[in-house]
């Protein structure tokens, strides 16, 4: 029995599943609506669409360097229980080792392809993870680093996930103590979520916001009545170093040395092992920022229930 586009219009709308596996199913079924949708329901896709819908802000960060490429990625599932489950952290590990040996150029370009040892893709092994887990998973986004030397750090079993990238001298490559000084730098992104890398890396309209900001605090405060627009200017200026110190990376106190900065602290290492090291790049993932959680009120739902 041939089959329609309405008719896969039709199937889609009512199971919620994917315009080529409606397709599919009326294959196998010959273009009966009815046994499609059974088909559907036998592999599961419809069980797995639909709860596609559900709020998935839990899951981990994971980061690792695989065949010399550095990759992070953030998996979120609904719950934190999920999140420690070895299935779903396997699929984890699963998703990285495509993305460094695939180089996918974005979240829906990683999803279809091939999943490692597999024919079938990302997306048809996610399906199958959200059948046996139980609940909504999905990749939300990836860093890549291809070049240079990479360090990843997860924190608290994938909580935050940090990627150091550095450009180090061929001499030093491998150098334990280059690595630890990666392990480090990465810690004190976990703990201290910089902004930027440098302080050159800071756009000009946003200091020019934050200026603005620190004038007006600087004239409202009683303290600085009666004083020219001048020293106010310089005062603003002190504050500005301070904003890197905050929100640069290479500006802020090196948490391990706190009278030096990381700049400083890296410049150390270079020197004491003898070849040049440089931080080009961070990226840090914490599970689930961002995304706005659902607030369930069980009192409410029982009432509902009652009425």
């Amino acid at each position: 029995m041939a089959f329609t586009a309405a008719d896969v219009k039709n199937i889609r709308e009512s199971t919620g599943v994917g315009m080529m596996d409606c397709k599919k199913a009326l294959t196998a079924a010959d273009g009966d609506m009815e046994k499609a949708i059974e088909w559907l329901r036998e592999k599961g896709l419809a069980t797995a669409q639909k709860k596609a819908g559900k709020i998935a802000a839990e899951g981990m960060s994971y980061a690792d360097v695989i065949g010399g490429v550095g990759v992070v990625v953030e998996v979120n599932s609904q719950t934190d229980f999920v999140a420690k489950n070895e299935v779903f952290r396997e699929y984890v590990k699963g998703v990285a080792t495509v993305i460094a040996e695939k180089n996918p150029a974005d979240v829906d370009a990683l999803m279809a392809m091939n999943f490692p040892g597999t024919d079938r893709t990302v997306t048809d092994i996610q399906n199958d993870k959200i059948l046996a887990i139980g609940e909504n998973i999905h990749v939300r986004r990836f860093a890549r680093y291809a070049e240079g030397v990479s360090v990843p750090y997860i924190h608290m079993n994938g909580k935050i996930g940090v990627l150091v990238n550095m450009e180090v001298a061929d001499a030093v490559k491998g150098n334990a103590t280059v690595t630890e000084l990666g392990k480090d730098i990465a810690m004190q992104i976990a703990a201290m979520n910089p902004t930027y890398l440098d302080k050159a890396d800071v756009e000009a309209s946003t200091l020019d916001k934050e200026k603005e900001i620190l004038m007006a605090q600087a004239k409202q405060d009683p303290k600085n009545a009666g004083k020219p627009e001048n020293i106010i200017e310089k005062m603003v200026s002190g504050r500005i170093g301070k904003y890197y110190e905050e929100n640069c990376l290479l500006q802020q106190a090196y948490v391990k040395e706190n009278k030096m900065s990381v700049e400083q602290h890296i410049a150390a290492v270079a020197k004491e092992v003898g070849g040049a090291v440089a931080v080009k790049a961070f990226t840090r993932f914490a599970t689930g920022e961002g995304i706005e959680k659902k607030e369930e009120d069980f009192a409410a739902e029982v009432a509902s229930m009652i009425k």
